[in-house]
């Protein structure tokens, strides 16, 4: 689906980044297991076709114009993860990444009751829910990589 944010913003120094009125991505939370402490993270290797292919990274993608940084982040884990809005809650966000262009990537937490199935469409190779304590382990999205010693603090269940 093609929406109004589709497109890339370019800053000054040559960076492109994907989404014309920024971008938005979901972490998404669920318990370890019944018999496990701790927090799984849902993660999406991204199809090698994609920017950043190969990486492992959030669901997510451009804003549209009318949507707020939430609205935007469930839609897109929605249509790359096919999970419905309902069986979530958000429960933080954070600007991951502000470009010179004023380009922003925000990164929408989000927690589920339990680990949910996921559906990838062709923007995902596989989704996978990862214990928090070995998302660091994966060849992460570069701004993932960059963004994850501030957003583990900020996990809770």
């Amino acid at each position: 689906m093609q929406g109004d944010g589709d497109g890339w913003v370019f800053d000054a120094d040559g960076q492109r980044y994907w989404g014309r009125h920024g971008a938005a991505g979901l972490l998404l939370t669920a318990p370890l297991g019944d018999d496990v402490d701790g927090i799984a993270v849902l993660l999406q290797h991204r199809a090698v076709w994609s920017h950043q292919g190969g990486t492992w990274g959030l669901p997510g993608g451009a804003r549209d114009s009318h949507e707020t940084v939430e609205q935007a982040a469930v839609r897109e884990a929605h249509e790359e993860a096919g999970i419905a809005a309902s069986d979530l809650e958000v429960t933080d966000s954070i600007v991951t990444h502000r470009a010179s262009s004023g380009w922003t990537y925000t990164t929408v937490i989000a927690r589920t009751a339990h680990q949910i199935t996921t559906v990838a469409n062709g923007e995902s190779a596989e989704l996978r829910w990862v214990p928090s304590t070995s998302v660091a382990d994966l060849p992460l999205h570069p701004g993932l990589a960059l963004a994850w010693p501030a957003l583990v603090d900020r996990l809770q269940f």
